[in-house]
């Protein structure tokens, strides 16, 4: 890890997103709380909230972080599922890191909840795709 302690405390926010391209049956199930795995949706948001409060022991330079706020939010699309987190907390280093963690494993849970609709007849996944995680916005400020 590189040293911040000469680094001043301020607010940190960040906030990332990612996306699952899923097939229409698939949608549809997890819509109509028809997944044999659970509720999706409920599960992600958890998933993703535990990843942000676990980024530094998987990321193994990143500095561990007394983080005040973390949301996740998962949107049901048309092809899809758009994941977004935000994260904030009072500290020397930003908190893209945890925001990205947290989406991406989100989109991970909702890859292995409904990895049983997705499988073709060969066991693969033609259409299931996870794509543009990205930090959409980081902010700092002394208040």
């Amino acid at each position: 890890m590189i040293d911040i302690s000469n680094k001043e405390t301020v607010v940190r926010t960040a906030i990332a997103e990612g996306f699952i391209k899923l097939k229409k049956e698939t949608i549809e199930r997890i819509k109509n709380g028809q997944v044999e795995k659970g509720d999706v949706i409920s599960v992600a948001k958890v998933a993703g909230i535990l990843a942000a409060k676990k980024t530094s022991e998987l990321l193994p330079m990143c500095h561990p972080i007394p983080l005040e706020l973390i949301n996740v939010d998962l949107k049901i699309e048309e092809s899809g599922i758009k994941i977004t987190s935000e994260i904030k907390a009072h500290y020397k280093t930003g908190v893209e890191m945890e925001a990205l963690t947290a989406v991406s494993v989100a989109l991970l849970t909702v890859w292995d909840m409904v990895k049983k609709y997705e499988k073709d007849e060969n066991g693969q996944y033609p259409e299931t795709e996870i794509q543009n995680i990205k930090v959409i916005k980081k902010t700092k400020s002394f208040s």
